[in-house]
Parts: C-alpha cells; structure tokens; sequence
C-alpha cells in the first residue's frame, strides 16, 4: 500500500513551506528515517522525514517551489506499484498541488532543475537539436527570444524556464554599436533594468506579521540615554575570567529580564479581549540573515547568569545562521531586543513582534562631551527606545521599565545582588 507524504507544520506561524532540495529522486529505496527534503520554513530550512520503508514513488512539488500545509510532497510504496488512480483521486480532491507529475514508470521527470550555485553549461547542439524545456520554449517564443543565444542551466546544458526569465538580450543600439568603427565621438548608451527577487517564506510572514503589528497595534515610543561607562569596564573585568566572552547584548538582555520581573506590565500580550501577563520571562534576542530577521529566544533568562546567556545565545545565533535553528528555540517570546549598534546605527525604533506588547530598539555606544566638576570630560552614552503597545502598555509603565534598565547597566553590580 502507498504512503501518501504530505508538507508538515514545522513552525507554528507556517502557512507553507518551499522545497528547497529533494535528498531522494523518484525510484529510490528510502527508509523509515531517511530525510527526504530540505523544506524552508517561514524561520529556517528544516528537514522532512518520511517514516515510511519502501520506494520513492512520486515527487509532488519540484524544487524551488512551494506547498501548502498537508499538500501532497510525495508517495512511498512498493516499488512498481501503479499510483495512477491514487494520484486522480488526490486531484479530484484537491489536496495535491499542480506540480505533481512524476511517478514510478517515469522517473527522469522528477529530475528538476536543481538549485546550484555553479556556473551554467554551454548548451549542447552537437546532434543538431536544441535542447529546451517545453515551457522554455513557449516563453522564447512569447518573448521573442532566440533560444540560440540562451545558455542552459539544466542538465547536459538543457534550457529551463528561469534561463529564459533571466535572459537579456543585447539591445539592438549596443548591438550597432559594438559593429560601428570607433568615431571620433563616444556615444554612451546605457540600458534600463531591474531585478525582481522571490520572496523567501521567512521575508513573506515577516512582511505578514510585522504589518499587521504595525498596523493594528498602536505603537508608541519612549526613548532614553543610558551612560555605559560602568558597563564597559564590568565587562572587560567579567570577560577575564567568563568562559564564553560577554558582549553587551548579554548584558542588555539580562538587564531587561531584570527589569520585566519589576514590570510585569510589559512582560504582556494584547489578547483582544483580555490582557495576558506572563510569569515567566522569555527574550528574544534579533538577528538579521540573508533571507530575513529571525528571533532566538533565551528562555527563563532572569535566572540565568550572564555567561550562561553568553553561551546559549552564541550557540543560538549559530544554528540560525547555519540553518539549524528548531521552533521550540525561536517561539515562546515576551519581550523582544533589537541592536543596531554594531552597525553604527544611533537609534532607530523598531515594530513591535507579536505576541509581545514592546519591543527594545537599541544603538550604538556613543562618546560624548559631558560636564565633570568644574571642567569637561568624555562619556560612553548608548540610545535606546520603547516601543509599546499602548492597548496593553501604559507611557508611565514603559518608562518605569526603561528607568529599570538604565538602573542595571549604569550599575551593573546590581544585576548580582
């Protein structure tokens, strides 16, 4: 009997998820816990199991494409096995998506463009034939390209249909130019473009998520000047004898796990009809990648020391930056820091991140000119600004709260009393 695969839910803010590779091609043996795919999540790229014995019978989605949640990936079963009339019935109730066309009598279809960084292949006219996909083609001709002139990436050098999207032809100006003999004249011809990006699962629930915080949470800002003179010579004394080296986030995040226990009132979620406050304090800690913003969470983080921040947010930022990052390691969050002040940026405001009623937007040590007795000297002076949602937060709460943290970084002592 066939095993129907379906796209699982890997994170719980995941709608659908994109076939990044597939680990398998359609007539290979697979066991129970053999890893089929690649899929990229809205958060990172995960792996999908089986656990299903028997032979890859049909892939559903190629690469580079994406399925919604319980849509059709893949069947497993016996090898030989005919999945015609499973695979018409998965049509006629409309769980398997369009793309699915490869099965067991033909496996050479499943061979999808794989997504590769390596230079593409001349194409290959040694028998007289052009090769091209058949969609390839009905583009070329739509578009008016002469396929003759478009190098193929698939294999054997094989034109497929991003060749054809991403062709451009040399303008017939620039074309009349390159035959011309040099005149005594240069005439400049420059030529109009743009490049259009897919959007990555992880960029499309980020545009989701943060317009409707932005839009429907009414945000509102208070911002301090904390002086950090204190901070940096604790931290230059602390990393002497710390395992794992502290940086300044560590301390912004331990200080702000301080400060919500003293103001539960920002330690909330807006819940529509009621207001939830929680016990138990989580912060996510902002990173940029490549394909978008993700937020590791440090659980229970004001009962840990600062070394023990250090560490699991170093080795949390790691398996985000190598994919590796799991849901239970980026959800669960009730406060949210963004820094931009290794980035030189001043100070910024940030959206806030559901569920979280505020969000911290921090920038960069600064030094500044101050009065000192009776003459001048220079100070360490670090912006930071609230974001709070004023249907939950109050102007007088999140200023207590900031007051809270300036207390802590300006006196780091206090953060180990």
């Amino acid at each position: 009997m066939a095993e129907v695969i379906r796209m699982p839910l890997l994170s719980d803010t995941m709608t659908e998820g994109k076939i990044v590779k597939w680990n398998k091609n359609v007539g290979d043996t697979v066991k129970s816990d053999d890893v089929l795919a690649d899929v990229e999540t809205d958060k990172a790229t995960m792996e999908v199991v089986g656990y299903a014995d028997g032979t890859l019978l049909h892939i559903g989605v190629p690469e580079g494409e994406s399925a919604k949640i319980n849509d059709v990936i893949a069947i497993i079963g016996k090898s030989g096995t005919d999945i015609t009339g499973l695979l018409a019935s998965l049509n006629s109730n409309g769980t398997a998506p369009a793309a699915a066309t490869a099965s067991a009598e033909a496996p050479t279809v499943a061979a999808v463009a794989p997504s590769t960084t390596a230079a593409p292949s001349t194409v290959d006219n040694t028998d007289g034939r052009l090769k091209a996909s058949p969609l390839a083609k009905i583009l070329a001709k739509d578009k008016g390209i002469d396929l003759s002139k478009v190098i193929g990436s698939g294999d054997g050098g094989r034109i497929i249909k991003k060749d054809v999207d991403d062709f451009k032809a040399l303008p017939a100006a620039a074309q009349t130019a390159a035959a011309a003999p040099a005149a005594a004249k240069v005439l400049v011809s420059g030529q109009e473009g743009y490049t259009d990006t897919q959007l990555t699962s992880m960029r499309k629930t980020i545009a989701r998520r943060l317009g409707e915080s932005m839009f429907t949470a009414p945000h509102f800002y208070l911002t301090m000047e904390i002086c950090m003179d204190n901070a940096i010579m604790v931290r230059a004394q602390m990393n002497e004898v710390s395992p794992t080296k502290i940086s300044f986030q560590d301390m912004l995040i331990k200080a702000s796990a301080l400060a919500l226990k003293k103001h539960p009132a920002v330690n909330s979620s807006w819940m529509g009809d009621f207001i939830r406050t929680y016990d138990h304090v989580h912060v996510g800690s902002a990173i940029a990648l490549p394909e978008g913003l993700i937020v590791p969470v440090l659980k229970f983080a004001d009962q840990k020391s600062l070394s023990q921040i250090a560490l699991e947010s170093k080795e949390l930022y790691d398996k985000a930056r190598n994919k590796k990052i799991q849901p239970q390691d980026f959800t669960g969050n009730t406060f949210t820091i963004s820094n931009l002040g290794m980035m030189d940026i001043e100070d910024f405001t940030a959206i806030i991140n559901p569920p979280d009623s505020c969000i911290l937007a921090v920038g960069r040590i600064k030094e500044v000119v101050v009065r000192q007795g009776q003459g001048f000297g220079v100070s360490n002076v670090m912006k930071v600004t609230l974001s709070c949602d004023h249907r939950s937060v109050d102007g007088a709460s999140g200023a207590a709260f900031l007051q809270s943290v300036k207390k802590y970084l300006e006196n780091p002592i206090q953060m180990f009393v």
